[in-house]
């Protein structure tokens, strides 16, 4: 079987994020100042992705930031800049808002096809150099974060090293065989998590759910039993573990980076992909780009 365009863009991922220093410096101007009240929109995984920018934003003391699906943004309310992202730049959804909010806030796309969501958006963020054949989003996705992450002043060399490391390493047939994940995470990771379960919902046709960590005891943990995974983004919640484990289910803290973890659970993915026989460059009911009449 022929590697699939996802696995090659997975693998390309460290080497993207070793850019996103340079296209954030580039950029600079066209991303939020600090202390702005700030919104990110996006659909799918780039609402995702925002989820995480928010808090990052917000944690590091550099204004008010929230995320919205595209098509739930309360266009009512005032912010200083509004971010959408966006891979194919061409998602009805993220059109449409920013033709609504056209002259109200300042708006920025960051996108991997500025050819027709230039024409709606204030200012743009080209990201092409890492667009993607693949239906399923990897690398853009991660490198947007990468890059918003480098302009609020991290530095991504350890998280580029982490990685490097988990490509390095085969997949575990433990999770690839698993019949169920349940994705967990904290603050910004708990973006990551959503996104994570949509990679194999989407990747492998598999059941999953994401939650964050502290509600995971509020029902969620119910369905742990052997066979299924608890996967946890970043740090877990003291006893959480050994509850998982006494349930029956399997339960995974890696101590990485949640972008460099994320790159694992994309392999994993990809692994029960091809278990399945499935292509996930082409995953059933899906297009590249939503697009409404």
């Amino acid at each position: 079987m022929s590697r699939s365009f996802m696995a090659e863009e997975i693998a390309s991922q460290p080497e993207c994020w070793r850019r996103a220093a340079g296209l954030a410096a580039a950029s600079s101007g066209q991303l939020p100042a600090p202390g702005s009240r700030v919104a990110i929109v996006g659909c799918g995984t780039s609402w995702f992705i925002g989820q995480a920018y928010a808090v990052l934003r917000e944690s590091a003391g550099l204004g008010e930031t929230d995320a919205f699906a595209a098509s739930e943004f309360p266009v009512g309310r005032k912010y200083d800049h509004v971010l959408a992202l966006s891979r194919s730049g061409t998602t009805t959804e993220v059109l449409t808002l920013l033709d609504r909010i056209r002259g109200t806030s300042p708006t920025t796309a960051i996108t991997g096809v500025p050819s027709e969501i230039s024409a709606s958006a204030d200012a743009i963020v080209d990201l092409s150099e890492v667009d993607e054949k693949s239906v399923v989003q990897t690398r853009f996705a991660t490198t947007a974060l990468a890059v918003l992450r480098a302009h609020l002043g991290e530095d991504l060399a350890p998280v580029v090293a982490q990685a490097e490391q988990v490509l390095a390493e085969p997949v575990d047939p433990a999770l690839s065989g698993a019949e169920q994940f349940s994705f967990l995470g904290i603050g910004w990771s708990v973006g990551l998590a959503n996104e994570a379960a949509l990679k194999f919902r989407e990747a492998s046709l598999s059941w999953t759910e994401s939650y964050p960590a502290w509600e995971y005891r509020h029902g969620p943990i119910s369905i742990s039993e052997p066979g299924r995974v608890t996967w946890m983004f970043g740090t877990a919640p003291d006893g959480l573990a050994d509850d998982v484990r006494r349930a029956g289910g399997t339960f995974v803290e890696s101590g990485l980076d949640p972008l460099a973890d994320l790159v694992r659970a994309q392999l994993v993915a990809g692994a029960i992909a091809e278990r399945k026989s499935l292509d996930p460059d082409n995953p059933r009911s899906l297009t590249r780009s939503v697009v409404l009449s």
